[in-house]
């Protein structure tokens, strides 16, 4: 059924959750790929990825041509009420990702982890790598082991002269939680400007 069509500039905010930006997964990260794209469909997922980049560059929002973002998307350029790009919209809204009111479209800058109906309904082999994801988050001795595993990694990303969104975005793709992705990010960083400060000093 056709919905609202969109208008030919969007105005795009982050959609701020305390909950989800603190424990969320990065739209661009493994958990996201591996659980939520059977869920999202692959255009929402993309969307979701390429929206969740430009908030690298402009974290407070940005404007963008609907029908130019499609026809980066492969999805046309139309943005009528049964324009593929509408119909995308409409699903990160009907799943959580997104809001939308008029010319403004509120987006998580975080996804949430899949709740327990949504786990339910994956295929075995997934909800089998789910189950063991949650164990494995539960396992105090293994978080203390993959914090110092992460933060060796972190420092060697941020070494290499990535920033801070791509660093924790890579330790996600890497398996880390969201949590200890962010921890170790801040910490390498830390240590990286503290030593280069030292240097400057010396």
């Amino acid at each position: 059924m056709p919905t609202t069509p969109l208008p030919d500039i969007l105005t795009v905010l982050p959609w701020h959750d305390p909950v989800v930006d603190h424990r969320g997964h990065d739209p661009r990260a493994g958990y996201v790929e591996q659980f939520w794209l059977g869920i999202l469909g692959p255009s929402a997922s993309w969307l979701l990825r390429r929206l969740t980049t430009a908030f690298d560059d402009d974290p407070d929002g940005f404007v963008i041509s609907p029908a130019d973002l499609a026809a980066e998307l492969g999805l046309g350029r139309g943005i009528g009420g049964n324009a593929p790009i509408t119909r995308t919209i409409d699903r990160l809204c009907m799943f959580g990702m997104a809001q939308r009111s008029g010319d403004e479209l509120m987006v998580r800058r975080r996804v949430p982890s899949l709740d327990r109906r949504q786990v339910a309904r994956l295929p075995e082999r997934l909800g089998r790598s789910h189950e063991y994801l949650e164990a494995l988050a539960d396992d105090e001795q293994h978080r203390e082991d993959e914090r110092r595993r992460a933060r060796r990694l972190a420092l060697t990303l941020v070494e290499l002269g990535e920033n801070r969104s791509a660093t924790e975005s890579q330790l996600q793709c890497w398996r880390f939680s969201p949590d200890t992705s962010r921890d170790a990010t801040e910490w390498a960083r830390q240590r990286h400007h503290a030593a280069a400060a030292t240097v400057a000093a010396g």
